[in-house]
C-alpha cells in the first residue's frame, strides 16, 4: 500500500473571524450519505463549522458539494485519509469526526489515522460489518458505530410486504412500536405519527376522527412487539418455506420441456396400445393380466403370437417398436434431469417455479441486510446481481436463495425469477438507472406489481414515485442521515422511524439552566408536525412520567422525551440550550 500522502486541494477558503469558536465537525465520504449528512448539519450553520473531505472522484449521481458553500461548508478534495489530509482539515481543533466511506477498511484506516492527530476526539464511523466496528470503538474514549444498511434495512422489507417498519425501543420498562391505527387498541396509543389529513407529528385527532391507516406510536402489551410485528409479517408473507416445496421444484426443474413431452407421447402411446391390445385379445384375458403383458411388451419380452386378430397384431407392433424407445427416453430423462436440477439450485433457474415470493435486486451492503431479514420472517427470495463476486451472493447461497447473475434492466432476466408471479419487486443496486429500468420493465411485464425502488437523490425518487406510481421509492442516505447527524452531535437519540420518505427520531432533551425551557411550561416543548412530548423526568429521577401535565413548569435538569423531525429536535435542543451556549454554537 502506499503510504504517500496525496496533496490535498481546497476548495473553499473561510474568513477567519470569532466563527471559529464554533464546534468544529470533519466529515469524510464518498456517496450520497456525505452530502446528505453535510446538508443536514449545514441548516445549523449559525453554531457549526463543518469541513467535508472527499475523493476527487465522486459518484456521478452525488450532488454538487459547491452547492452549499454559501451555508458555510469548507469543501477539501483528496484521495487518501491519512494524516496529513487530517492535519489540512484542521482536525487537532475538532470538536468530532465522520468517517462514512462506502468501505469498511478505507474507514478503519481512516480512524487509525485520525487517533495518530488527535486522540481525543468523538468519532461517528460507518461501517457495514458492525463486528469489525468494535475495534474502531476501541480506538476512541468517544466512538459510536452505525450501519446505515441495518438501519434501512426494516423500511425496505415493510414496503416489500405492505407494512410498516417493524420499529421498536425500550424506555424506562415500556416497549414502544410502529402500527397501523386499526391493529391496536385505544389504551396502548401513546402517539399519532401520520393521519391521512394531518400529515406527520400532527395534534391528537378528536375522538372518533382516527383513521384506520393513520399510523401510530403504540405501548405492546403482553408479549413483546417484536414478537407481535413479525407474526403480522408471517401472515402477510403465506407460509415458510418447506423441504417438500423445494424437493417439489427441484423435480419441476429437472425436466425439461421437450424431454418431458417426449416421455407423455411414449407413455400415453404405451397407454393406448395396451388398451387396444386388451380390447381386441382373443382370449380374453382379465385386466390383470392384460396389463402385464402390456408393460412386458413394452420392455421387448413379447414373443409374436400368429393367428391373432390382425388389429391386435397392429397393436402388437406399435407397442413394441415404443418399448424399444421407452428405456432410453427414461435414461435421458433422469440423466438431463440431473443436470438441470444441479443448475438450477447453482443458478437460480429454479425461480421460474416460484410464486408469491420476493424478487430481490441488489446484493450490495442494503441488499444483504434485506436479504436476511426477508429470510428469517420465512420469505421466499429470488435474488439478482450483475456480479457473481456481490457481498451477498455467498450469504444468499448459504441460505438457500436462489441468484441469478445478470442484468435486472432486462426483461429475460426478470422473467428468469418468475416476475410474473412474485408477490413484490425490491431495487436496491446501486445503479440509480439499472434501478430505474428494472422497475420500469417490470411494471412492463405486471401492471399492479408493487414495486419498492431504492434512488440514492431523494427529489429524483419523489418525483419518480409520482410520475411512474411506484409504489415506494427511499433514498438510504435520507433516511440515516439524520442518525448520523445526531450521533455526531452528541444528543440523547433513542431510536429512528421510518415515516413517510423520511424518519422521525425518539431523543430525551435535557433543560439547562437559563434556557428559554427553564421555568417555561412543558406545553412549550410540544409542537405537532414538529416535536411531540411523550414523557417527562425530573431532575435527578430515573422514572418517567409517561402523562405528564402540559402545564407543568419545567426546571433545570428535567429531561423531556420527544418524538420529533430532524427540524424540530434541532429547534427543541435550541430552546432546551443556554443562551452562552447557544451563541457559542
Amino acid at each position: 500500500m502506499n503510504v504517500s500522502a496525496v496533496p490535498t486541494e481546497k476548495i473553499h477558503n473561510r474568513s477567519e473571524s470569532d466563527e471559529d469558536n464554533r464546534p468544529h465537525l470533519v466529515l469524510c465520504g464518498a456517496d450520497a450519505l456525505v452530502y446528505t449528512l453535510a446538508e443536514e448539519l449545514a441548516n445549523s450553520r449559525h453554531r457549526i463549522r463543518l469541513t467535508v473531505i472527499t475523493p476527487h472522484r465522486m459518484r456521478p449521481d452525488v450532488p454538487d458539494l459547491a452547492q452549499l458553500a454559501d451555508r458555510g461548508v469548507e469543501w477539501l478534495k483528496a484521495d487518501r485519509l491519512d494524516e496529513r489530509t487530517f492535519r489540512d482539515a484542521g482536525l487537532t481543533e475538532a470538536t468530532a469526526l465522520a468517517l462514512v466511506m462506502p468501505d469498511d477498511m478505507v474507514n478503519l484506516h481512516a480512524a487509525l489515522c485520525a487517533r495518530e492527530v488527535e486522540a481525543d476526539l468523538r468519532v461517528v464511523v460507518r461501517m457495514f460489518n458492525t463486528g469489525l466496528g468494535q475495534s474502531v470503538v476501541r480506538l476512541f474514549p468517544d466512538c459510536a458505530v452505525l450501519s446505515d444498511a441495518e438501519m434501512a434495512a426494516p423500511a425496505f422489507v415493510a414496503a416489500a410486504l405492505g407494512e410498516v417498519a417493524p420499529t421498536h425501543f425500550k424506555r424506562a420498562g415500556r416497549t414502544l412500536y410502529v402500527a397501523h391505527r386499526q391493529d391496536v387498541s385505544d389504551r396502548s396509543v401513546v402517539l399519532t405519527l401520520t393521519s391521512t389529513d394531518g400529515g406527520v407529528l400532527p395534534a391528537e385527532p378528536g375522538r372518533g376522527r382516527a383513521l384506520p391507516d393513520d399510523l401510530v406510536l403504540a405501548e405492546a402489551v403482553g408479549r413483546p412487539a417484536r414478537e407481535d410485528v413479525t407474526r403480522k409479517l408471517l401472515r402477510r408473507a403465506g407460509r415458510r418455506r418447506r423441504p417438500g416445496h423445494v424437493i417439489g421444484r427441484a423435480l419441476r426443474a429437472a425436466l425439461s420441456r421437450k424431454l418431458g413431452i417426449a416421455v407423455l407421447i411414449t407413455l400415453a402411446t404405451t397407454l393406448v396400445a395396451g388398451l387396444v391390445l386388451a380390447r381386441f385379445d382373443k382370449e380374453k384375458h382379465g385386466v390383470w393380466e392384460s396389463i402385464y403383458m402390456t408393460l412386458l411388451t413394452a420392455v421387448g419380452a413379447s414373443d409374436v403370437e400368429i393367428g391373432r386378430d390382425p388389429v391386435a397384431q397392429a397393436a402388437q407392433l406399435v407397442l413394441t417398436i415404443a418399448g424399444l424407445a421407452i428405456i432410453p427416453l427414461i435414461t435421458a430423462a433422469v440423466v438431463d434431469g440431473m443436470v438441470n436440477a444441479r443448475l438450477a439450485l447453482n443458478q437460480g433457474r429454479i425461480a421460474g417455479t416460484l410464486s408469491d415470493h420476493i424478487v430481490l435486486v441488489g446484493l450490495g451492503n442494503v441488499g444483504t441486510h434485506v436479504l436476511r431479514q426477508l429470510t428469517d420472517l420465512g420469505l421466499r427470495v429470488v435474488a439478482i446481481d450483475r456480479s457473481a463476486d456481490a457481498r451477498g451472493v455467498k450469504s444468499a447461497r448459504r441460505r438457500g436463495v436462489p441468484v441469478i447473475i445478470g442484468d435486472a434492466s432486462a426483461e429475460a432476466t426478470l422473467r428468469a425469477a418468475s416476475i410474473d408471479t412474485c408477490q413484490a419487486l425490491v431495487v436496491l443496486s446501486t445503479d440509480d438507472t439499472v434501478n430505474l429500468q428494472a422497475a420500469l420493465q417490470s411494471r412492463v411485464a405486471r401492471p399492479d406489481l408493487r414495486v419498492v425502488l431504492r434512488l440514492f437523490d431523494d427529489d429524483f425518487a419523489q418525483r419518480v414515485e409520482s410520475a411512474f406510481q411506484i409504489n415506494t421509492s427511499r433514498s438510504v442516505s435520507r433516511i440515516c442521515a439524520p442518525v448520523f447527524a445526531a450521533a455526531l452531535l452528541e444528543r440523547d437519540v433513542h431510536a429512528t422511524i421510518p415515516v413517510d420518505r423520511h424518519s422521525v427520531l425518539v431523543a430525551t432533551v435535557t433543560v439547562a439552566a437559563m434556557s428559554p425551557l427553564d421555568g417555561a411550561p412543558l406545553e412549550h416543548a410540544d409542537h405537532p408536525g414538529e416535536a411531540r412530548v411523550i414523557g417527562m423526568s425530573a431532575a435527578g429521577q430515573q422514572w418517567v412520567d409517561w402523562v405528564p401535565d402540559r402545564r407543568r413548569v419545567l426546571a433545570e435538569g428535567d429531561q423531556v422525551l420527544v418524538v420529533a423531525r430532524r427540524g424540530g429536535l434541532r429547534a427543541l435542543v435550541e430552546l432546551a440550550s443556554p443562551p452562552l451556549q447557544r451563541a457559542a454554537e
